[in-house]
């Protein structure tokens, strides 16, 4: 079985400097959130069927988010 760094590297490089947010609140429907210092830069869809979607969609957001950026992050 990999490891969650092995499976979603980049969710696991980003929470070293920015911030995800797993969960819903009163306001909206979106139940994953991926946060930086400016700012929200992605926003998940209102359900999932399981977390290992969820996870794989939030990872595959915050790749496309830093290639899209020039970042790179420390996999």
């Amino acid at each position: 079985m990999k490891s969650f760094n092995e499976k979603y590297p980049y969710i696991a490089a980003w929470v070293q400097d920015g911030t995800v947010e797993i969960g819903y609140n009163d306001y909206d429907d979106v139940f994953l959130r991926v946060i930086d210092a400016g700012g929200v830069v992605w926003e998940s869809n209102k359900s999932y069927l399981n977390l290992d979607d969820a996870f794989s969609d939030m990872n595959t957001a915050i790749e496309s988010w830093c290639i899209e950026n020039g970042i790179e992050l420390k996999l």
